[in-house]
This record gives structure tokens, sequence and C-alpha cells, in this order.
């Protein structure tokens, strides 16, 4: 019972709006989370089905029969089909992805949110990087019957735009102005011509951005009650780029295939060799590196709660001797800020990959699950995202700020549970960093903190608590002191 206490607290206080001062939202100038202006935006040029070619009012079914997007469909089905097929043993205890909804005639994906991640212009930088697209399908979309309202499908489609395509006539430091703008005025709902129009910062926005699709969805539970946070719920993480003509499947960023590489001696010593040389020591610390595609996958089912803990995978692949003499060696070059110990490795291993970022302080197995409108039905979650994204909105405002002035950008980030401290100062005390719910390091009595994660604290007055039953003993939350 505490553990379900717990996370329901959390996921309650996660919801509620943290902000510095009035009219100052953390995402002001990295992202686009207001309701109305997402409608006008989908309404007037934005919608997925025209950004793909499709009517602007297509229905998902119609958008999945694109010849685009047949490879897609088939890879996606694919892979729910085995997913069934492997835990057939289990099904009468799993509520399943209702396909059939996603399908039906009245069901729409609607525009969500809209994500700078120029931060990213360390993996593109001729694109300065992505912004991205984020539409959920809405069952009954438009109806306006009491008794079938509106409802979001647990899903979620990324569409990975360049943030400058080949076409764009302008630079990395002159998106990045138009971007930050957005966070001294940010137009109203009737204005949002202004952001696709010349000169704005959806300017753009168009087909010839397109990257990939990225998609997200939640393919089982194990509770029909959707305010069960501590029920277990499995998600099916894809990617699919394009290639002119088509999504096609593809390598998912930095998600080791590890049961693959296991089993491949060569692959095995390959990766070693790769990811243990000094110079990828130091951007696995900065969180800035990219793994060759010979050691990924395609598709991963996370499991969320974690079933496991979160540094098994990775210490199956490499010894703690490796990771020691591979630190050691990285460290004499150049300091290492985050990585000061094989289970930092293994943490940083772990929360690159998609499974492993999605683990971590997400809101019900995803990062932006978008606002609610009036009109929809409401469910239990209500925020716009999640405390991972809300905690590293200062440091993507301070790399954009870099781009506007013709700095040299610092990409580096910290672990994926805490926030990077120096450039977080609007977080302090709050449950995003040292207040109440934020993530911690447990320090058992008379234990030491290990070196990774010991300025993981609380603030004055906190005291670190792991959950009851938690998978990762020494990670935890502010809670108040026992009198």
């Amino acid at each position: 019972m505490r553990l379900r206490l717990v996370l329901q607290t959390l996921c309650l206080l996660w919801l509620l709006p943290v902000t510095v001062h009035a009219a100052a939202p953390m995402e002001r100038g990295t992202a686009i989370t207001d309701p109305a202006i997402l409608q006008r935006l989908d309404e007037t040029g934005l919608s997925l089905g025209k950004l793909l070619g499709a009517e602007a009012t297509a229905t998902s079914a119609e958008i999945f029969t694109l010849p685009s997007m047949v490879p897609l469909q088939e890879a996606a089905d694919r892979d729910f089909n085995a997913y069934v097929l492997s835990r057939h043993d289990d099904l009468d205890k799993l509520f399943l992805f209702d396909r059939d909804a996603l399908n039906a005639p009245g069901t729409r994906f609607d525009l969500a949110g809209i994500v700078n991640r120029m931060d990213r212009a360390f993996v593109s930088p001729e694109t300065c990087g992505e912004i991205r697209l984020i539409y959920r399908p809405i069952a009954n979309h438009g109806s306006t019957n009491r008794d079938i309202p509106p409802v979001r499908l647990p899903m979620t489609l990324n569409l990975v735009m360049k943030a400058k395509p080949a076409s764009a006539n302008l630079t990395c430091a002159e998106l990045a102005r138009r971007w930050l703008a957005l966070a001294d005025q940010s137009p109203a709902s009737g204005q949002t011509e202004m952001l696709t129009a010349k000169g704005g910062a959806l300017e753009w926005i168009t087909r010839d951005a397109v990257d990939r699709i990225e998609i997200n969805v939640q393919v089982a539970r194990a509770s029909s009650d959707a305010n069960d946070f501590e029920g277990r719920a499995d998600y099916l993480m894809k990617v699919f780029r394009f290639d002119g003509l088509n999504f096609v499947e593809s390598p998912m960023e930095n998600q080791i295939d590890a049961t693959r590489i296991r089993a491949d001696e060569k692959l095995l010593a390959d990766f070693k060799m790769w990811l243990l040389d000094p110079a990828r020591i130091v951007e696995l610390d900065r969180g800035a590196i990219v793994l060759p595609e010979r050691f990924l996958a395609s598709s991963v089912v996370n499991v969320t709660p974690a079933q496991d803990n979160p540094d098994d995978k990775a210490r199956a692949l490499f010894s703690e001797d490796e990771i020691v003499a591979a630190l050691e060696k990285a460290s004499a070059n150049a300091p290492l800020e985050n990585l000061q110990s094989p289970a930092g490795v293994a943490r940083r291993l772990d929360d690159m990959t998609c499974s492993g970022c999605h683990q971590t302080r997400a809101v019900g197995g995803f990062h932006f699950p978008g606002k609610e409108r009036p009109e929809w039905a409401v469910g239990a979650v209500v925020a716009a995202a999640s405390p991972h994204f809300f905690g590293d909105q200062e440091r993507r405002r301070d790399i954009l700020g870099a781009f506007r002035e013709s700095r040299t950008p610092d990409f580096s980030r910290a672990f994926s549970a805490r926030p990077q401290e120096r450039r977080a100062t609007e977080l302090a005390g709050t449950t995003y960093l040292n207040g109440w719910g934020a993530t911690c390091a447990v320090v058992g009595e008379n234990a030491v903190p290990d070196t990774s994660f010991a300025s993981w604290t609380c603030a004055e007055g906190l005291t670190c608590q792991a959950a009851t039953g938690a998978k990762d003993a020494r990670v935890g939350f502010c809670f108040p002191k026992e009198k």
C-alpha cells in the first residue's frame, strides 16, 4: 500500500504547475503547450494529415493507408502481434491497446505539443537540431455528445522535423532568436498565423522538413483503472525514418541491443572497444554520445514501473574492472561531471536509451501527453508534460541562448532523473530539484553515497526515502523528515 500511496501522491504533485513568477512558465521559448494555440495551428496547416500529404482532416485510418505510412503500419502490427503471442498466458490479466478504436472512422490525431529540440544539434548540426510535433489519437473526435465524449488513446506519434531544412534561408542563431522571442510575447490563439508566417518560429515546419516518426504505444496495462499508478503498463516504442518516399523502420538512437550483442562475441568485443575508448567515455559523461547503428535495436517494449534494476543489463556487457579502468583513462584527459563510478556508467547507459529515459519520471508512460481540452473526457493525467520534461527546460533555453548569441553551445546534460544543477537555478527547492518529491540518492545509515549520485540531495527539512518495493533502492524521493 505504501508504494501505491507514494506513487499516487507524487503523480498528483508533478501535475501541479511550478513557476518562478507570474507569466513565466518553464517551457517559455522552448515549447508550445497551450491547447488553444495548438488547436488553431492544427486547423491552419500543421495537422498530421496535411504534413504527411493527406487531407488536413484525415482520420487515423486514412493516414495509416497512405503509401508512405504502409511500412510503418505493417511493422507496428507485426511487433504488436509478436507482443501478444509472447504473453499468451497472461492475456487474461492484461488490457490490450484498442486497435479498433485507433482505426475507427471517428478517430483523428490532434496536435498536442510542439517542442524545440535544438539542444540535439550535436546529432545533426547541419539542421540545427530538431523541432518535434507531438500528436495524440482522439477517439470520438469532435463529438458533442456528453455520453460519448472525445477520449485520448494511450499513444503518441512524434513527427520529428529538421529545425532547419535544406530549403531554409536562415541561420541557427536566427531560428533560436525566433523561438526565444516567444518567451516574451506568446501569441494568442487567434494570432497563430504569426508563428507560421515569414519570420515566424514555425515558418520552416513544412513537409520538406520531415525527418522521421517516433511512436510510443501503451500496448497493454494490468489494470483498467487509469488512476492505478502502481499497476504495470507496457509500451511499444519504434522509430521510422523518412527516405523521401516512405517511413522505414530504423534503429532507435542509443537503444542498445544487449541481447544480440551478448550472443555475438565479435560484436561484443567491438562494442567494448568502441564505447570504452576515453573519448567516448567523455561523450557518455556529457550525455552527448551517439552509438553506431550496428549496436542498436529497432524495437523495444518498455515495462513501467521498471521491472529490473536499471544497472543489470549494462553490467552484463562490462565487468566492473573494465569500467573502472575506462573511467581512469578518460578522467586523465578531461574532468568527468557525472560518471564517477561503475553505477554511474550503468545508469547513463540505461537512461540514454528510449526505454530507459521513458521509465524516468514519466506521466503514464509518456513525457509529453499534452494538456486536456475542456471538451475531452478528463483522465488521470492533466499536465502538459512530465517532471523530466520540465526539469530540462532551463538547460534547453541556455543552449538556445548560445545559438542566438553565436556562442558554442554546451550540449552536456545530467542524468535523466535529475536536472543539471548548474543550469537549474529556477528549479531549486521544487519537486524537480531538491524539493518535496524530487528524485534523490538514498544513503543508508553509516553508508557512503555512490560518488556518481552524491549531489542528489534534498533541501533542508527533507530526507531521501526509497519507496517500499522499489527495484533500485539507491534512488528515492525527498520527503519531510519524521519528527
